[in-house]
């Protein structure tokens, strides 16, 4: 079987069927519907292998049309949109069980000087090593891991602040999350799968901002939830094998949908990764 991070770059690793054409394996699961993190990151790695690799990719955006079936196949159809000389752009469309599941437009762009040079600072944090890993954090509180666990044992994740677990503590919480994470073990030098891999845990945490007010993140969940888009922009290269900042924050939610973006810095505080999703949040039925 291998480790973690073995099975996450074999989930990375489609299979390539034509010229434009692949097939990812989706991962038999309990829940009900195929994680968006890693349709994210299969979509963007077949993108990826249609484009030289010395255009790394600058930005993505993609929007969940359907959820996914855990456990049968997804076929990725890659259109090359743009070759252009310093921009390449791919459309990339997820298709599961004849039914289209994702859309994906990705932008490469060749690596060149700039004359303007500025960026926000990473705010000052405890250090991972100072922290404990949230699987640890969970299965000490819970007793039990939760089912869906298994699409972050790939990584270490590290709240930045303690978690809250009750309705008392999380009075006067801000919308704000943030964590450390980092792969479970060392990745492949090769930049495309640093990126997707980036790509896919990109989605397991964002959406804490938005629920953060209003229940504790872990436990039992009083809203249904769904990534309905998500969009990022790569500004620098970084290694997912190494420690990164993910700041997380919720401008708003309202009308059932949440929004949250995200700054991701490395550990010298250089700002590597910008991202904006929106979810769908529906309060749970009581049986």
């Amino acid at each position: 079987m291998g480790t973690p991070v073995d099975q996450l770059v074999d989930l990375l690793d489609l299979e390539q069927i034509e010229l434009n054409i692949f097939r990812g394996r989706s991962p038999e699961e309990s829940l009900q519907r195929t994680f968006g993190g890693q349709v994210a990151g299969q979509a963007l790695v077949a993108a990826g292998r249609t484009v030289d690799g010395d255009r790394p990719v600058h930005s993505l955006h993609a929007y969940f049309l359907r959820p996914g079936v855990p456990g049968v196949p997804i076929v990725y159809q890659v259109d090359r949109i743009r070759d252009g000389r310093s921009f390449t752009t791919r459309r990339v469309l997820g298709i599961q069980q004849g039914r289209s599941i994702f859309a994906l437009t990705a932008d490469f762009h060749v690596p060149e000087p700039g004359g303007i040079e500025h960026q926000e600072a990473m705010p000052p944090v405890p250090a991972p090593e100072d922290l404990p890993s949230a699987l640890d954090e969970v299965g000490n509180r819970l007793g039990e891991l939760p089912p869906f666990i298994s699409r972050r044992q790939p990584f270490d994740i590290r709240y930045v602040e303690r978690l809250r677990w009750t309705q008392e503590e999380l009075a006067g919480v801000e919308p704000r999350s943030g964590v450390w994470l980092r792969t479970n073990g060392s990745l492949p030098d090769d930049p495309l799968i640093h990126v997707c891999a980036l790509t896919y845990a990109s989605d397991m945490t964002l959406l804490d901002s938005v629920r953060a007010p209003v229940e504790p993140l872990w436990g039992q969940r009083n809203f249904d939830m769904a990534s309905l888009d998500h969009a990022m922009w790569f500004h620098r290269p970084f290694r997912a094998d190494d420690w990164l900042l993910y700041q997380q924050e919720s401008p708003i939610a309202h009308g059932a949908r949440g929004l949250a973006r995200g700054q991701i810095f490395d550990r010298s505080g250089q700002l590597v990764v910008s991202v904006v999703q929106e979810g769908l949040f529906r309060p749970l039925r009581e049986s």
